[in-house]
């Protein structure tokens, strides 16, 4: 025989539910207006050197205990503050917070004046100069680098293209190495289906919203799944608070430069140059096997936007002999926001960039 609701958990429950579809509504409201939006990119922070829009941010730290520094070289796609998301759910924070003197190479917001820009524009030009002077401005002779993204493709070229830049180990963070297994979007121009041309906008450059709309051509149900799970959590502020700032990120694209674009579609989709061992810059041949730092390649075993077939290979094309991989149960986003990454992703990061500096002192005494 069933039991008997009691009609005191009846009515809490009852009583649970009103209160939850009235914080629903007004947190709705709040959200399509568009108000009490999370502040992002709060860790404080300077700008330590500039090249046009390129920006080389060092975030404040007075306990730093490892050396050397930290320089995370940002994708081309998204704002830097993605690295940086709110307090307490924040990359750079967690990596600060653990001892790191951490510096963020930012592009800024290219417009009509980066139109030309070239990958030897950013390998060549703006990353050695950054490295450069974050060694200067830190006092040391070598930097540790952290790639995200198109910015580790960026890492994995300057690397390749300059054997002598102050590095004293590289990560290669979700970081697209094996264009042929981008899925649709690469497809689309690696078979010539589509031209840079066909997306290049009148100010020279991929506009933001080819970006998205490439992102969600890969994933079509992820928008349907991600309403669905909004509306489950409508009346918790905390969720609500971390589904704005993951959504405006998500959202928070910027024009691609279309120099830089053209050289993508037919270097690294078409000639696949990073795995055929194609790839020409200046006018010379760049090999990944001239990498030999220390690298460690980072993936994410549910990334969508760049599948583990993407990321994989840069592991056997690098010349580094200290060599690791480090896959993680994380989608895209999950390796740099949300609660996995601050409990699992990023420590095991931060573990590993330790293993490759040295206790402050230590390292002063060694530099001496």
């Amino acid at each position: 025989m069933p039991s008997v609701p009691n009609p005191a958990d009846l009515v809490g429950r009852v009583r649970q539910d009103v209160e939850r579809n009235l914080l629903r509504t007004r947190n709705g409201l709040k959200y399509v207006a568009g108000v009490d939006r999370p502040q992002v990119g709060l860790t404080p922070k300077d700008v330590v050197w500039s090249r046009d829009k390129a920006k080389l941010h060092r975030y404040r730290n007075d306990d730093v205990r490892f050396a050397p520094p930290l320089v995370i070289v940002h994708s081309l796609v998204s704002k830097s503050y993605i690295l940086d998301l709110y307090p307490g759910n924040s990359f750079i924070e967690q990596m600060r917070d653990a001892g790191l003197d951490v510096f963020l190479l930012d592009w800024g917001t290219p417009d009509e004046r980066e139109a030309e820009n070239t990958l030897e524009t950013y390998a060549e030009d703006y990353i050695p100069r950054a490295l450069r002077a974050a060694c200067e401005i830190a006092g040391v002779e070598e930097v540790n680098v952290l790639g995200y993204c198109f910015g580790g493709v960026l890492s994995l070229l300057a690397a390749a293209a300059g054997p002598d830049l102050p590095i004293r180990a590289l990560i290669a963070m979700a970081t697209p190495v094996d264009f042929h297994q981008m899925g649709l979007f690469g497809d689309m121009f690696g078979d010539g289906r589509l031209n840079p041309e066909d997306v290049i906008d009148a100010t020279g450059n991929v506009p933001p919203d080819v970006i998205q709309q490439s992102f969600r051509v890969l994933k079509p149900t992820a928008e349907a799944a991600t309403y669905a799970n909004l509306w489950q959590n409508l009346w918790n502020d905390k969720h609500m608070e971390g589904f704005q700032a993951m959504g405006q990120w998500t959202r928070d694209h910027i024009p691609f430069p279309g120099a830089a674009f053209r050289q993508t579609v037919e270097m690294l989709m078409r000639r696949n140059g990073m795995v055929t061992d194609s790839l020409v810059m200046s006018g010379r041949p760049v090999h990944m096997g001239d990498i030999r730092y220390p690298f460690l390649n980072v993936m994410a075993e549910k990334d969508h936007i760049v599948p583990g077939d993407s990321a994989r290979p840069v592991t056997s094309l690098v010349g580094s002999k200290d060599k690791e991989e480090l896959v993680l149960n994380a989608g895209h986003v999950g390796l740099v926001a949300g609660r996995q990454a601050k409990n699992t992703t990023i420590p095991k990061i931060i573990d590993w960039v330790i293993a490759n500096s040295d206790a402050v002192n230590d390292f002063a005494v060694k530099g001496a």
